[in-house]
């Protein structure tokens, strides 16, 4: 009888005897760890490149935010200043609601509008101390250090928001400015000329010769509701002016002027005072220290200060200071710095 397949291995395992200190079965009792460490080649380009719009990684950490603002600042409901609003004051735009557009609108305009910050220099030109406002008023010139004429440029920034850009001062002009409180509330930049015109004009500081008459004339358009009836009347004015005056009406302003040119010296190119800060004779008293300083050893006569086209607001300046409408102007030409 052929034995069973059980006994058959039985036997053969019991034949071969099992080493008792066998490699393997050492290698299978121990616990082996095996940890391969990669290193990424910074300079190495991969063999599928991903789009140009994912820059790769050239040596350099690239960290990226994945924390994301969900603030909201606007709701457009179809309001007129959603985006930019301008200041009626300084004329700087800015939005609003938005606080760090906001703070630098409010320093601007405050700027603007009182002053701009002087705490002073060192070796600064004194022309005058006025007894009028307290303060004092600073000469710089074109040979003064650069800080100087650094911060009058400032002013001319903001001289240019009302009386335009790119024209109002050159390299030959001088800069008179009034400090008061730590602070630049006006400025008069005046330039050497050679000529200047008569303005013809009969009237005084705003005065017309002219009389003026009113009539009354009464239409016959009524409106009756009940008892009550309401009449239209027209008012008409007729003006019996001089020719000169006439002329400067008829032409919307214009300042009319004899042909035959006057010798004259200084020239104010431009005067300008803060909003806040006018109606205090300060302008007056930047336009005596310009007739006592100009002309080296020679005081100028009121009269003889020439304006370079004034608007309504300085022909009622030149006209108040100089007393009579008669005044000097000159055109102000654009020169290179």
């Amino acid at each position: 009888m052929q034995p069973k397949i059980n006994a058959f291995f039985k036997s053969a395992s019991a034949s071969i005897p099992t080493p008792l200190h066998d490699d393997l079965s050492l290698w299978e009792n121990k616990q082996h760890l095996i940890v391969n460490t990669f290193h990424r080649n910074p300079n190495a380009v991969p063999s599928h490149p991903e789009p140009e719009s994912k820059p790769y990684l050239t040596g350099k950490t690239v960290v990226k935010n994945k924390k994301r603002s969900y603030a909201q600042f606007h709701l457009e409901f179809g309001q007129s200043d959603f985006l930019l609003r301008a200041c009626s004051t300084c004329g700087v735009k800015f939005t609003p609601r938005d606080a760090e557009d906001e703070k630098s609108h409010n320093e601007f305009h405050k700027s603007f509008t009182q002053g701009i910050q002087f705490r002073g220099w060192v070796n600064e030109r004194v022309i005058s101390v006025p007894s009028v406002n307290g303060g004092r008023i600073i000469l710089v010139s074109e040979n003064d250090p650069f800080c100087h004429r650094n911060k009058v440029q400032d002013v001319v920034q903001m001289m240019e928001i009302e009386l335009g850009s790119e024209w109002i001062i050159h390299d030959l002009c001088k800069a008179y400015l009034f400090v008061s409180v730590q602070r630049i509330v006006g400025c008069v930049v005046a330039e050497p000329i050679e000529e200047a015109f008569k303005v013809v004009s009969c009237s005084i500081a705003g005065r017309s010769e002219g009389v003026r008459k009113r009539e009354k004339k009464s239409c016959s358009a009524t409106l009756q509701f009940g008892n009550i009836v309401f009449q239209r009347e027209v008012e008409k004015r007729t003006l019996s002016l001089s020719d000169s005056e006439g002329k400067e009406r008829s032409l919307g302003g214009a300042i009319l002027c004899d042909r035959q040119p006057i010798a004259a010296a200084c020239g104010i190119r431009a005067i300008w005072v803060t909003p806040c800060n006018r109606r205090k004779c300060i302008a007056s008293q930047l336009l005596d220290a310009v007739r006592k300083s100009f002309c080296t050893g020679r005081v100028l006569e009121r009269a003889q200060l020439a304006f370079s086209q004034p608007t309504s607001a300085g022909k009622a300046l030149a006209s108040n200071y100089t007393g009579t409408g008669s005044f000097l102007v000159y055109k102000a030409n654009k020169k290179e710095a």
